[in-house]
C-alpha cells in the first residue's frame, strides 16, 4: 500500500470518528430541545389560561358584565380544547357548570356564592395539575439530559481514546522509518558502509530502503578497493620514510607522533613502537634532546650530536603540514589550506663538516706556507729597486714593479685567507677594549693617506661632537674600515672626495664609508658579504679576492654589530657598520 493511500485512509478515519461523535451529539441535544418545547407548549398555556379566568372571577364584582362573560368563556374555550393532563378536563367542565349558575339571573345568591367558590377550586385545581405535571416533565427532561450527557461523555471517551490511540501509532508510521533512515545515514557519514534497512511494507520506505541498500553496498565496496590502495601507498611511503638517511619525525594537528624512522630512533634512544601515537609533550618530558630539537628557535638550526661513537653534526628542517579543505560558501564551494602537523628532520651534514673544516685547514695551511716565500720574493725585489746593487733600465724597472705589486697582492690574500680560517674554524682572536670611535678612524685614514694623496682624493671625516665609547678589537674594526676605505678609492676616480662619518644611533655608533663613484647594482648588493663574490667590473678597475667583505662580516658580528651597504648606480656607495656603545668618551 503506498503512503499517500495510507494518510488518506488514516485522514478518512479520523473524518469519521469526528463525524460519529458529531452525529451523536446532534441526536441528543435535538431530544433535550424536544422535551424543553413541551414543557413550554402543553403546559405554560393552561397556566396562563387559568390565571386569566381567575383574575377575571377576582377583579370583576357579580353579577359580571357581558363583556368579562364573553371574555371568560373564550377563555374556557381555549382551556378545553388545551387539556393535556389526566383530570384537567374534569376540573374544566366544573369550571364550566359553575360560570353557568354564575350566569343565570335566577339563581340566588347563595347559590352564586357557592358556585363562584366552586369555580376558584377548579381553577387552582387546574393550576395544581398543571404545575405537577411541569415538575413531572421537568424531571424527565433533567433525567434525560442528564442521560443524554452520559451517552455524549462515553462517546467523547471513546472518540478520545481512538484518537489518542492514532495520535501515538499513526505518526511512527512515518517517524520510525524516517529515524532509521536518519541513523542509516549518521552511519554512512562515519564510514559504516555494511549496514543495510529490512522494510516488511510495500509502500515508498521499502522501495526507498531497497536504494540504500543498493548505494551503502557500492561504497563498501569502493571503500574496501581505495582502503587496499591507501594502504599500498601508506606501506610505500612509510618504507621510503625508513630508508631515508636523515632523522624524520612527523606531529599530527594534536601534536601526537605520526611517523619516525629508524634513523631517528636511534639518534633520540627511543623505541618505535613505544611512541608511534604518543603525544609529544610527554616523551619531551623524557628526552632532552628531543625537546631541544622540537623547541629550537628560528636561528637554532645547528646541532652537534654524539652519534656513532663521534661527534657528528646536523641542520634542522621544519616544515608545516598542510591538506586541503574545502568549505561551502554563499555562492560556491571555496578551498582553503589547513595545518595538519609539522615535521621535523635532522640532516646529516657531518661529511660536509669535515670536508669544510678539511677546505679551511688546506686553505690555512697553504696561506701559512705562501706567506714565507712571497715575503723573500718581496724582500728580493726591494733589493733590486735598491740603485747600490746596480742600476736597471726602464723595462726592467717596470717589470720589478709589477712583480712587487704582484706580491702585495698575494700578501693581502693570503692574510685575508688566513683570517678566513680563524673564522670559518671559531679560532678568532678578539682583544676587546674600550676605544673612541674617532681613534680607530684616523688609525684606518693615517693608514691610506699616503695611497690617497698620490691620487689626490680627498679624505673627509665627519664625526658628531659626542660619541659613546665601543669596546671592540681596534685592529680588527681598524682593518674593516681599511677594507672599505680601500675599496672606495679604487672605485673613486682622481681628484674627487670619500666621505668618512661617525654617528650616535641611540646607544650604539654607525661608521661609514662613502664614495661618489659609480655605484653598485641593486642585484649585487645582497651577496656583497658573500666569501669569493666579485661584482662585474668594466676592466677598468682591478677586483679583489672576494675575501675582504666577508671576513668584515664576520669581525663585526662576532663584536655583537652589523654591517651593510647602500648604493644607487650612477651616484656611488656607502659602506656602514654598526656597533653598541659602552658609555660616554
Amino acid at each position: 500500500m503506498k503512503i499517500k493511500t495510507k494518510l488518506r485512509l488514516g485522514f478518512g478515519f479520523l473524518f469519521l470518528v469526528i463525524l460519529f461523535f458529531g452525529a451523536i451529539s446532534l441526536y441528543y441535544m435535538n431530544r433535550i430541545s424536544i422535551s424543553s418545547k413541551v414543557i413550554l407548549k402543553d403546559n405554560y398555556k393552561s397556566l396562563r389560561l387559568s390565571g386569566s379566568m381567575r383574575a377575571i372571577l377576582d377583579d370583576q364584582t357579580l353579577p359580571l358584565s357581558a363583556g368579562s362573560k364573553r371574555e371568560f368563556l373564550a377563555l374556557l374555550e381555549q382551556e378545553r380544547s388545551n387539556i393535556t393532563e389526566p383530570g384537567e378536563r374534569k376540573a374544566v367542565e366544573h369550571v364550566s357548570r359553575a360560570f353557568e349558575v354564575l350566569s343565570n339571573p335566577a339563581i340566588s345568591p347563595g347559590d352564586k356564592a357557592d358556585a363562584l367558590k366552586s369555580a376558584r377550586q377548579q381553577l387552582r385545581r387546574i393550576d395544581q395539575l398543571n404545575m405537577a405535571a411541569i415538575s413531572s416533565k421537568n424531571d424527565a427532561a433533567l433525567a434525560g439530559v442528564e442521560k443524554a450527557a452520559g451517552y455524549l461523555i462515553f462517546a467523547a471517551s471513546i472518540c478520545f481514546l481512538v484518537l489518542f490511540s492514532f495520535m501515538l501509532n499513526f505518526p511512527g508510521f512515518v517517524a520510525n522509518p524516517l529515524r532509521e533512515f536518519s541513523e542509516a545515514i549518521k552511519g554512512i557519514s562515519r564510514q559504516n558502509y555494511k549496514q543495510q534497512l529490512q522494510f516488511s511494507s510495500t509502500d515508498e520506505f521499502a522501495e526507498l530502503a531497497q536504494e540504500f541498500n543498493t548505494m551503502a553496498r557500492h561504497l563498501n565496496k569502493w571503500e574496501n578497493s581505495n582502503l587496499a590502495k591507501l594502504q599500498s601507498e601508506k606501506r610505500r611511503i612509510e618504507a621510503i620514510i625508513e630508508q631515508i638517511n636523515d632523522a624524520i619525525v612527523g606531529l599530527d594537528e594534536h601534536r601526537k607522533v605520526l611517523f619516525i624512522n629508524k634513523v631517528a630512533c636511534s639518534l633520540l634512544n627511543m623505541d618505535k613502537a613505544d611512541v608511534m601515537g604518543q603525544n609529544v609533550n610527554a616523551l619531551m618530558a623524557k628526552n632532552d634532546l628531543l625537546k631541544k630539537i622540537l623547541n629550537a628557535e628560528a636561528e637554532d638550526k645547528n646541532f652537534t650530536i654524539y652519534a656513532d661513537h663521534k661527534t657528528s653534526y646536523f641542520q634542522l628542517e621544519k616544515s608545516l603540514i598542510h591538506v586541503p579543505a574545502f568549505s561551502p560558501g554563499d555562492e560556491a564551494i571555496t578551498e582553503a589550506n589547513i595545518a595538519a602537523g609539522e615535521v621535523y628532520v635532522l640532516r646529516n651534514i657531518t661529511p660536509f663538516k669535515e670536508l669544510d673544516e678539511a677546505k679551511t685547514n688546506f686553505i690555512a695551511t697553504v696561506s701559512h706556507e705562501l706567506k714565507t716565500p712571497i715575503s723573500a720574493i718581496k724582500m728580493s725585489v726591494s733589493i733590486l729597486e735598491d740603485e747600490r746593487v746596480g742600476t736597471m733600465n726602464a723595462e726592467q724597472k717596470e717589470m720589478v714593479q709589477h712583480i712587487a705589486d704582484d706580491c702585495g697582492r698575494l700578501l693581502k690574500i693570503t692574510s685575508a685567507l688566513l683570517d678566513l680560517a680563524q673564522v670559518e674554524t671559531g679560532n678568532l682572536q678578539l682583544s676587546f677594549r674600550k676605544t673612541a670611535p674617532a681613534t680607530i678612524v684616523n688609525y684606518a685614514i693615517d693608514a691610506l693617506r699616503f695611497q690617497a694623496d698620490q691620487r689626490e682624493i680627498q679624505l673627509e671625516l665627519h664625526a658628531a661632537p659626542t660619541l659613546a665609547l665601543v669596546n671592540v678589537d681596534v685592529e680588527k674594526t681598524a682593518w674593516v674600515l681599511i677594507n672599505f676605505l680601500t675599496n672606495a678609492l679604487r672605485y673613486s676616480t682622481n681628484r674627487s672626495r670619500v666621505v668618512l662619518e661617525i654617528q650616535q644611533s641611540g646607544d650604539d655608533v654607525v661608521f661609514s664609508v662613502r664614495d661618489f663613484g659609480q655605484g653598485i647594482p641593486d642585484q649585487y648588493q645582497e651577496r656583497l658579504f658573500e666569501r669569493y663574490f666579485q661584482v662585474p667590473t668594466d676592466g677598468r678597475n682591478k677586483s679583489g679576492s672576494g675575501l675582504g667583505l666577508a671576513i668584515s662580516k664576520d669581525f663585526i658580528e662576532a663584536q655583537g654589530g652589523t654591517i651593510w651597504v647602500e648604493s644607487s648606480v650612477g651616484e656611488g656607495s656607502r659602506f656602514c657598520f654598526q656597533l653598541p656603545g659602552v658609555g660616554a668618551a
